[in-house]
């Protein structure tokens, strides 16, 4: 069953530092709904952009059988020991456990951003300021 609940939220509200993030929680038909966050931005097609993003990265690690938490748990420690001015995503890490799988999904990224206009330096601003 594919459950997908996607929503909008301030930057602030993230569990930790990134712009989108997903997990799944039980819903009440015995399943579990995939939960995507995304941090609300000015262009909604920056949204949009990272709500796929995370669509599709988190059903190819479901398929790939790499936990949620595992990913999580990755990401934050990233975060803890980020250098100042680093500015390379978690997922594009060599270490990452969902490499592959992010960059995957960055490449479906790309080619929607050029569909719907959205410049990739300015739309990359637009998160680096959250």
């Amino acid at each position: 069953m594919l459950n997908v609940r996607i929503k909008t939220i301030p930057h602030d509200f993230q569990e930790y530092a990134t712009v989108g993030n997903y997990w799944r929680d039980a819903d009440e038909c015995g399943g579990a709904t995939l939960e995507i966050r995304v941090s609300r931005m000015r262009d909604r097609r920056h949204e949009f952009l990272v709500a796929l993003h995370e669509l599709i990265e988190a059903f190819l690690c479901e398929w790939r059988q790499i936990p949620f938490a595992r990913i999580t748990r990755f990401d934050i420690e990233y975060e803890i020991n980020r250098r100042k001015g680093q500015s390379e995503e978690p997922g594009a890490s060599v270490r990452a456990p969902y490499r592959r799988e992010h960059r995957f999904a960055e490449r479906v990224e790309r080619i929607v951003a050029r569909e719907l206009g959205v410049d990739w330096q300015e739309y990359d601003r637009a998160i680096a300021r959250l």
